[in-house]
């Protein structure tokens, strides 16, 4: 006798999670019309936008869908994690990510118009005064950039990868806009404290820009369908329930009992793409600018303008900015290799050899080693395009990825720690580049 076990009638509340959502789907399905309405009634069509649009398509097609485990990077993320999980949007964030971004904003505002108003002052009488004053402005702007660019790198690790890769090559024209205005001030200027004026008052205009752009961001649908709040995983170390299972947890957006941000399994899953970020700006800031910012031209004895204003303006900052644009660019077509992949870090520590080919060019002044093996100046334009299309390209591929490994509730921590990760390599570079030149 074969004894067939009933299934368990679900609850009063799961009864009625469930109504609403087939409502709220069935609407979504008419007036967005999705493709999943209108073609066969299959489980293949994958969403790209988040784990609703599972339950989307579960309610059109009247079936209960189970959502994939994730097996390398994508929007929806649905990978379990570890125990103790609740959405880190309320954990990890003691203070709104709004609050950090405007509030960063308003001081780095607020200490450059301090600081343009200086421009004009006399300060032959209290120079030690202006000195520490000075000091204490550049450490203050250092930490709300970082706390700034960390939110905002954060955020958008709740976003599509094309999102992130934009916000990264904005960093790259950035530095397109200040290699140009330097060779627009070597150029034309002729009054240095004109010239200082000018690049305060563009950083004035460009940070009151950069907060009225942010007051409008939640104004647009796009944006607040990617900042909502998202549905908090249960991370019991098993395959992950769908939302619709009655066995799912019922538990609310916000709860928590657990002030610890669960940064143990982000760094676990990150640590290959962390790796990959820390060594490769480690090489970059190792060799860009103290390497090749040091390096002359062959035809300096010339005097040519070529040859002695505008060598290192422009085949160092310009070019390498430039060609650290197009790399981050690329990545907008092209991401290849993927997050799991060894040749990523093979790739990444192959751009060691950057590194004696700097070097070995005509980097003045040299005091140890005497040898300059590249005759040319065609040699460090090209090692500097290499540097910064390396640069570029693999950068941006470890970034935009790290968010998508993980869960989507963990993105936006996961966005900080790459964050970390950049800032990691770049204080490690710098502080060896001051001991590798001292070898030179």
């Amino acid at each position: 006798m074969t004894f067939i076990k009933a299934p368990t009638p679900p609850t009063e509340l799961q009864a009625a999670l469930s109504e609403l959502t087939k409502k709220h789907c069935l609407r979504s399905c008419c007036t967005a019309r999705l493709p999943a309405c209108r073609g066969p009634r299959t489980a293949s069509v994958v969403p790209t936008s988040s784990s609703s649009a599972w339950a989307s398509v579960a309610c059109c097609h009247g079936t209960s869908l189970s959502r994939p485990k994730s097996t390398g990077y994508s929007n929806s993320a649905t990978a379990p994690a570890q125990p103790q999980g609740r959405s880190l949007r309320t954990r990890t964030s003691w203070v709104p990510i709004h609050v950090r971004v405007l509030a960063s904003l308003t001081v780095m505002l607020a200490i450059f118009v301090v600081m343009t108003v200086l421009v004009k002052v006399d300060t032959s009488s209290w120079t030690h005064s202006f000195f520490a004053v000075t000091i204490v402005c550049m450490a203050i702007l250092s930490g709300t950039s970082t706390i700034f660019n960390s939110s905002v790198f954060g955020m958008t690790g709740s976003f599509p990868m094309r999102n992130s890769q934009a916000l990264i090559s904005g960093g790259a024209m950035a530095g397109i806009l200040s290699a140009v205005a330097l060779l627009v001030d070597l150029a034309g200027a002729s009054d240095v404290t004109d010239s200082t004026l000018a690049f305060f008052l563009t950083a004035d205009v460009f940070l009151a820009l950069c907060i009225g752009l942010y007051l409008l961001l939640p104004r647009l649908d796009y944006a607040r369908y990617y900042l909502r709040p998202v549905w908090p995983a249960v991370f019991s170390g098993e395959e992950q329930l769908p939302q619709d299972s009655p066995n799912s947890p019922l538990v609310a957006p916000g709860s928590s009992d657990s002030q610890t941000p669960p940064l143990r399994p982000i760094l676990k899953k990150t640590a290959g793409l962390g790796f990959c970020i820390i060594y490769l700006l480690f090489i970059t800031s190792l060799v860009f600018p103290a390497l090749s910012s040091n390096v002359e031209s062959l035809s300096k004895g010339s005097g040519s303008p070529w040859s002695t204003t505008f060598f290192v303006p422009l085949t160092t900052f310009l070019l390498y900015n430039f060609a650290d644009l197009c790399g981050r660019q690329i990545t907008a077509w092209i991401q290849m290799p993927g997050p799991r992949s060894k040749v990523l870090p093979g790739l990444v520590l192959l751009r060691t050899c950057l590194v004696p080919l700097f070097v070995f060019c005509n980097y003045q002044p040299r005091v140890h080693l005497h040898t300059v093996v590249f005759q040319s100046d065609v040699y460090p334009v090209l090692f500097t395009s290499l540097l910064g299309l390396s640069n570029g390209y693999l950068s941006t591929l470890a970034l935009i990825y790290g968010p998508k490994i993980v869960p989507r509730e963990l993105a936006e921590a996961t966005g900080v720690v790459m964050s970390f990760y950049v800032y990691l390599g770049l204080v490690l570079g710098s502080a060896c580049s001051a001991l590798l030149v001292h070898l030179i």
